[in-house]
């Protein structure tokens, strides 16, 4: 019966580090065919914090990715631990990337951030965020720009983490940040 496939005839995991496992699936398209392999990146869900102070500007966080091999700026974001709950990682995160307290959460939503790749979630918040100093955590620089200066930043190429860039609309698709504001002049 076609309703039955595609099935998972068999899934294995290997631990690659503390973050990061592959999943191995095996799938069988349809009765008597051969499974074909599909592998995967299994992570911790993770979130994605678009944040503001009361004067209008919104936190970001530079660092490091190995990955991308430099520096880019992005939203404060991090790893959502186990058993705990989103909105509460949300509220350590920006405060540990940042220094910042957050007044009030507001979910956008939980999304995948890749359905072919990575067998993971990404949360996404936007956060009324306490006015005060910005004080990133080591190994990072925080700072506070408007919608039009973060504008700037992603034509550059300085901000260029699509999921983050994808946050910044669910925030203004649910009517916390005027879109028109990251509009060129």
């Amino acid at each position: 019966m076609a309703a039955d496939y595609p099935k998972i005839v068999a899934r294995r995991r290997t631990r690659i580090s503390p973050w990061v496992e592959i999943i191995e699936r095996e799938i069988e398209f349809a009765a008597g065919a051969a499974p074909e392999l599909y592998h995967s990146i299994g992570q911790q869900d993770y979130l994605g914090i678009v944040a503001m102070v009361p004067d209008g500007r919104i936190p970001i966080v530079r660092q490091f990715r190995p990955a991308f091999e430099g520096f880019t700026w992005e939203l404060p974001a991090g790893l959502v631990e186990p058993g705990e709950d989103a909105g509460e990682a949300c509220a350590r995160e920006l405060k540990e990337e940042t220094g910042l307290a957050a007044r009030k959460v507001y979910p956008l939503g939980t999304h995948w951030p890749c359905t072919a790749r990575l067998s993971n979630r990404m949360h996404t918040f936007f956060v009324e965020a306490e006015a005060g100093p910005v004080d990133a955590e080591q190994g990072m620089e925080a700072k506070l720009v408007s919608p039009a200066e973060l504008a700037r930043l992603i034509r550059a190429g300085d901000f260029v983490l699509q999921l983050h860039i994808g946050a910044i609309l669910l925030a203004g698709m649910a009517g916390h940040l005027d879109l028109a504001a990251f509009s060129p002049k």
